[in-house]
């Protein structure tokens, strides 16, 4: 019975040594992902900022008449 007792004690304490090991892992992931997501938001803001500059360049390009449609 002492036998059956310790064998029981070291496999949760394996389990939990593993689920210790996932949670750092998983941990150590998120915190890349938050990076990975700052860079992103960053970059679309950058592209918004982009294509906005090129709206205006083409709006500029393309001549119009006076009720707004091209001439």
């Amino acid at each position: 019975m002492p036998d059956d007792y310790e064998e029981r004690f070291e496999h949760h304490e394996d389990i939990l040594r593993r689920l210790t090991a996932m949670l750092v892992e998983q941990r150590d992931f998120n915190r890349q992902q938050v990076e990975i997501n700052a860079r992103l938001a960053a970059a679309i803001e950058r592209l918004d900022i982009t294509q906005a500059r090129i709206e205006t360049l083409i709006a500029h390009m393309i001549p119009t008449g006076e009720n707004g449609q091209e001439a």
